[in-house]
């Protein structure tokens, strides 16, 4: 019998409106943002109305916060196989990660904002995109689930091509919209591939029917649609071969757009493929797709071929936002080892457990300080960058410290945190990677291979350090090629202040971020519901 009655259906959709309200919240300012173009041309008004639009999102998030949990509670189980929308720990999260992503970003955008012809419309697309990125996490169903990346892509398509009306921006517009239209096309097939195995378009329900089949193999058509939604999905993040685009979109765009690009679709992206491979249904992992299939192998082949290209290509290159894209893409190589990691302990039956981190953990950590080191050196950019001389080349940047000693600040500590030195949030996003991924056990899966995977991330850690500290001798030890104008609008380099402290702050006090990353994501089978560990600052 179905559990739910007529009732309790309505109660459940109910109750999913209660859950998107900061999304919709998001969704009514970048309409009012839209109608607001029309009548006027104020930058400032525009800039308003979107903090406003992020800020009340967070009020109205943190007001339902309390519905959530108790919802959360009721529907757990095979009630959740039923809601379109639903609440979790790694939901809440997220929303917060992308709200606070935005704040950054709007601020980060101000110089991009007042170059563009419509302000109102740039930061419409803005909001839209993180109302999709914040809905993700909590999309419970297919379709929704889809929805809310398209909502992501949509928006970047015209924000693209509001920014940079010159060739090389028209380029990596048509670019983007294409290559994302053919990663959708096969993330759908996949999507209708997992509907006809299941027969059933919900994710909670996709996930508790394989779990239950793959205990005597894995279904041909189920490996086949998983493959098809990590390639969909690996466009996203940008993981090898999936990364095309991205050198050529990060050197074309407008640089706050390429910002946003670099972060919110990879929180999005991650999320999604976690969610899809049953990753987030801790503490009890069992995983549709355990370590005895050839799915986690897959993703661990991945890691090790994104990390490796990554850098080795980030070593050949003279454009700053060509660097940044394979940087990008070498960091989404590390952040698939927290997958690999999580995947060693399904399933249940062995009993293992992990010391300290289970991968999932990691990787939300590793999200958070991404994003703070990423775009702080995007906000350096945007500050130094004028309409007279955009910084193109990793020469432009020569001499800032004499120019703009505040910004080489910034560029600085978010260089040290990418390379991963003591005492940034690099540092310890790395660390708790790394160590998790040594510590999974080698009874189960690729055995030792876990081992090698760690001493091969840490090679490429190195390795990427040659192009960030050539990068800052570049600003430091050589004197200014020409004068470089900076953008008199303070919102960019406040941007990279935020960003800074930010990073500053999580690698000496780790546990503002690591208690909430290891409630989102609680270890399988361990009584604690936050893993007491040994960190610097504690």
């Amino acid at each position: 019998m179905n559990p739910l009655t007529d009732q309790n259906w309505t109660t459940a959709l109910t109750s999913s409106i209660e859950l998107v309200i900061p999304e919709m919240v998001l969704l009514g300012v970048a309409c009012i943002l839209l109608v607001t173009g029309l009548l006027s041309a104020s930058r400032g008004l525009a800039l308003l109305l979107a903090l406003v639009g992020v800020v009340g999102a967070g009020v109205a998030a943190y007001s339902f916060q309390g519905t959530e949990v108790s919802l959360g509670e009721s529907v757990r189980g095979s009630l959740g196989a039923y809601y379109p929308i639903l609440p979790s720990t790694l939901a809440n999260y997220t929303r917060w990660l992308v709200l606070a992503t935005g704040f950054v970003l709007l601020l980060l955008s101000t110089t991009e904002a007042r170059r563009s012809e419509s302000s109102a419309d740039y930061f419409a697309c803005l909001m839209v995109a993180l109302a999709g990125a914040s809905l993700v996490a909590r999309a419970n169903d297919l379709v929704v689930l889809y929805l809310a990346l398209e909502m992501i892509s949509v928006p970047t398509y015209v924000m693209l091509y509001l920014g940079h009306r010159g060739q090389a921006g028209q380029e990596a517009a048509t670019k983007y919209f294409l290559l994302s239209i053919l990663s959708s096309a096969v993330m759908l097939f996949g999507f209708s591939y997992l509907f006809g195995a299941t027969s059933t378009t919900n994710i909670t329900g996709i996930t508790q029917t394989l779990t239950l089949v793959n205990k005597s193999g894995v279904p041909t058509i189920a490996a086949l649609a998983i493959v098809m939604v990590i390639a969909g999905l690996g466009f996203r993040i940008t993981a090898v071969p999936f990364h095309y685009y991205a050198p050529d979109v990060y050197q074309g765009g407008p640089t706050a757009v390429v910002a946003q690009l670099a972060v919110i679709p990879k929180i999005a992206g991650f999320v999604a493929l976690a969610r899809l491979l049953g990753m987030s249904n801790l503490p009890n992992l069992d995983l549709p797709f355990p370590n005895s299939t050839q799915i986690p192998l897959l993703l661990a082949i991945l890691a090790l071929v994104t990390m490796c290209l990554g850098n080795a290509l980030a070593l050949l290159q003279d454009n700053v936002k060509r660097l940044l894209a394979y940087s990008g893409i070498a960091h989404a190589g590390y952040m698939l080892l927290g997958l690999v990691t999580l995947s060693a302990y399904s399933p249940s039956e062995l009993g293992l457990s992990p010391k300290y981190f289970n991968g999932l953990d990691a990787l939300l950590f590793y999200l958070v300080s991404y994003s703070l080191m990423t775009l702080g050196i995007f906000a350096v950019l945007a500050h130094v960058s004028s309409e007279e001389h955009s910084v193109e080349s990793v020469d432009d940047l020569a001499g800032l410290y004499q120019t703009h000693p505040v910004a080489a600040l910034v560029l600085l500590v978010s260089t040290l945190s990418l390379i991963g030195i003591p005492l940034t949030a690099g540092f310890m996003s790395k660390l708790f990677l790394f160590i998790g991924l040594y510590d999974s056990p080698e009874s189960t899966g690729m055995g030792h291979w876990y081992k090698l995977l760690t001493l091969i991330a840490a090679v490429n850690a190195a390795i990427g350090a040659v192009y960030y500290l050539r990068l800052l001798a570049v600003v430091f030890l050589r004197s200014p090629l020409r004068p470089v104008e900076g953008s008199r609008i303070t919102g960019p380099i406040l941007a990279g202040l935020i960003c800074t402290v930010g990073t500053l702050l999580i690698g000496i006090y780790p546990q503002l971020a690591w208690q909430q990353s290891q409630q989102a994501a609680p270890s399988p089978r361990v009584v604690e519901k936050v893993i007491p560990i040994a960190v610097p600052g504690r």
